[in-house]
């Protein structure tokens, strides 16, 4: 059993190389969300053979309003649409896939995509609230951290990661919009991240608005009706973006210039 890689070492590294600002750096290293993060990490890079990697994060919205909308099954169906086009791609042996709901609980740790658990009526339930932004600080600093123990190790990595929420953040206890922002700057900056934001409409946040107050490129927001069709069409979207992303080696080329692209 490989032991688990030291956070504090892997953030400090991150920063020393230039790709973590002092203030990403603070809000990272709290001590109650390493466990958290620690939580998703999964596969040990040692167990990894690919030459270079693609990490695909999704972060499925698990809030009481999701089931009240009746979208449980259309969010199950549309995360499940990703896993298996990234499955069934050419490049499924590079990918790891990591699934993290908005509450915090861990569907899969980092893994092969092909060993990925799919979104059903036995592993989610949207019964809970919208820690919008503390939980994307947990979850980009997933992201962060498993980069860059690929990176100490001489692989090259690239991320796809999406948030999905219908509402705008209610419960974050230590985070602020700011404080997401500092960190998607700072990943954006490194060039090899694409973070994507999917709002799903519910009649009064304008998401555009909380997903930019957040850092995220508007090329890179989704923002669907609450009909069945218009969620799984961004989801199809979002999926064909992964795909054609885990086949580029270069994020900041023109043609990958967001959904619309």
């Amino acid at each position: 059993m490989s032991q688990a890689p030291d956070l504090n070492s892997l953030f400090q590294s991150a920063q020393a190389e230039g790709l973590l600002s002092s203030t990403s750096l603070q809000a990272l290293n709290v001590i109650d969300i390493g466990a958290q993060i620690q939580a998703g990490l999964g596969v040990a890079v040692d167990d990894v053979t690919s030459s270079e990697v693609v990490l695909v994060t999704l972060m499925p919205d698990d809030s009481g309003s999701i089931d009240f909308s009746g979208n449980a099954a259309v969010v199950s169906a549309g995360h499940n649409t990703v896993i298996d086009a990234l499955a069934n791609c050419s490049q499924r042996d590079n990918i790891l896939c990591h699934t993290r709901y908005l509450n915090g609980f861990v569907l899969s740790p980092y893994c092969p995509v092909t060993q990925a658990t799919l979104m059903s009526s036995r592993n989610y339930n949207p019964n809970k609230g919208t820690p919008l932004y503390d939980q994307t600080v947990v979850l980009l600093g997933t992201v962060l951290a498993k980069t860059q123990e690929f990176a100490d190790n001489g692989v090259p990595v690239r991320t796809v990661t999406l948030i999905i929420t219908d509402g705008a953040d209610e419960h974050s206890q230590r985070s602020t919009a700011q404080t997401v922002k500092s960190i998607v700057q700072d990943m954006l900056m490194a060039e090899n991240h694409i973070i994507a934001a999917m709002g799903i409409d519910d009649g009064s946040t304008n998401f555009r608005q909380v997903f930019q107050d957040m850092g995220i490129r508007d090329q890179w927001i989704l923002t669907p009706g609450n009909g069945q069709k218009e969620i799984r069409k961004a989801f199809e979207v979002f999926s064909q973006s992964a795909v054609r992303l885990s086949q580029s080696t270069n994020f900041s080329h023109p043609g990958l210039g967001g959904f619309g692209a």
